[in-house]
């Protein structure tokens, strides 16, 4: 038997999470992600637009997780020479936490640069000996009551110059 957590009796609060994960390629993958090359377009930029539509619907994929009001999602790549660090920053006012929407956000995000990159990244026998995802994980949740939120500027901060956007992302 399953049963949905109720969250009734709850008090609205603040709620964010900050989720990461790391999808490890090839060197000359990234050298193509940096320098445009990736035949299907645009990686970082298409991976951002799939992670925010992974937090905005993460309640149809996990079965008893509530669906609850998005109000702001932040994500960030951090590229190193033969991997690529996603973060997904989600924030909401409610009765629950926001962290499986920070963790699917994550997740597809990763899985949207693999699903780029696959040619760039398959072997000679069809196989992905050298790409695999790994350390997904929540860094951070917090919980501030209204009264704190209506004193202090937003908790998502603006895009970072070490964040990467793009411009299309081409099917």
């Amino acid at each position: 038997m399953v049963r949905m957590v109720d969250i009734g009796g709850k008090s609205e609060v603040e709620r964010i999470s900050v989720a990461s994960g790391r999808i490890k390629l090839k060197k000359s993958t990234i050298d193509a992600i940096r320098e445009g090359n990736i035949r299907k377009g645009d990686v970082l930029s298409c991976a951002e637009i799939a992670a925010i539509l992974a937090v905005k619907r993460t309640p149809d994929i996990i079965p008893l997780c509530h669906p609850i009001n998005i109000e702001n999602v932040s994500v960030s790549f951090h590229m190193d020479d033969d991997a690529i660090t996603a973060e997904v920053t989600v924030k909401s006012t409610g009765k629950t936490g926001v962290e499986m929407e920070a963790l699917h956000g994550v997740s597809t995000a990763l899985l949207t640069i693999w699903d780029m990159v696959k040619g760039e990244e398959k072997d000679e026998s069809g196989n992905y000996p050298h790409t695999f995802i790994e350390n997904i994980r929540v860094e951070r949740k917090e919980k501030r009551e209204l009264s704190e939120t209506l004193q202090s500027p937003s908790a998502i901060p603006s895009q970072s110059a070490s964040s990467h956007h793009s411009q299309h992302c081409i099917p």
